[in-house]
């Protein structure tokens, strides 16, 4: 029968029974404000499902514990060196080829403050991108203060390209072979720039190589030559 056909048609007051919530034909109509409150229940929850994927999926590229957020950092990293070395190079013009040194320097911030600021205003090349931590003030030395990095003191501009010059903070100050621990396995301090992920080493020439938490390559010290970490 046609849908049009009168008397009896449910199609014909379908709309007066959804919007008024009347019985026209016999059938019971649900309540308009019932249905609006299902349907925005229904979207509430959809809202608070949204939020929390996005939460998830923050923390899992964006938090510092992130590997992926940390693999990007530590080519930032990798050009934080590159700028002390600038720096460093300029140091050794001045100072016979010889790198900065100290007598008895416990770590590495009051050895490389000495680079500022004559031979660099960017402090903020010392503060590793991996750690979050807060940029040092422009153009101030920073004995007092904490950096991220490990210098090896002793060498000269004229070393071999084999000897490691600076590097990401180290969880101890020993030499290292290949498979030892260099950074930390755990995302702990010391040796936790990069969390769990590893970080870099710079040689004398220049050259920067990633490794992971264990040592990629030897890292052995000349006579003369001390390892120094950051402060903890």
């Amino acid at each position: 029968m046609c849908c049009h056909n009168w008397p009896g048609n449910s199609c014909l007051f379908l709309p007066l029974r959804r919007n008024l919530g009347v019985i026209l034909d016999g059938l019971p109509a649900e309540p308009a404000r019932a249905r609006r409150h299902h349907a925005a229940g229904f979207s509430f929850v959809e809202l608070l499902i949204v939020m929390a994927l996005i939460i998830v999926l923050f923390t899992l590229y964006f938090s510092s514990s992130s590997k992926s957020w940390q693999v990007k950092q530590i080519a930032v990293c990798a050009k934080n060196l590159d700028n002390i070395y600038v720096a460093l190079k300029t140091w050794s013009t001045d100072n016979s080829d010889r790198f900065p040194a100290l007598t008895g320097p416990a770590t590495s911030e009051p050895v490389l403050s000495q680079l500022i600021p004559r031979y660099t205003t960017g402090t903020e090349f010392f503060t590793c991108p991996g750690t979050k931590e807060d940029r040092l003030p422009d153009a101030e030395p920073f004995a007092n203060r904490r950096i991220s990095y490990a210098y090896y003191m002793g060498h000269t501009a004229s070393d071999s390209a084999t000897q490691p010059l600076l590097s990401d903070g180290q969880v101890n100050a020993d030499p290292k072979v290949q498979g030892q621990a260099l950074f930390s396995s755990n995302g702990k301090k010391p040796g936790g720039n990069h969390n769990k992920y590893g970080g870099n080493v710079m040689f004398c020439d220049g050259n920067t190589q990633a490794s992971g938490p264990f040592a990629a390559f030897n890292l052995t010290n000349s006579p003369g030559v001390v390892l120094l970490n950051p402060k903890p």
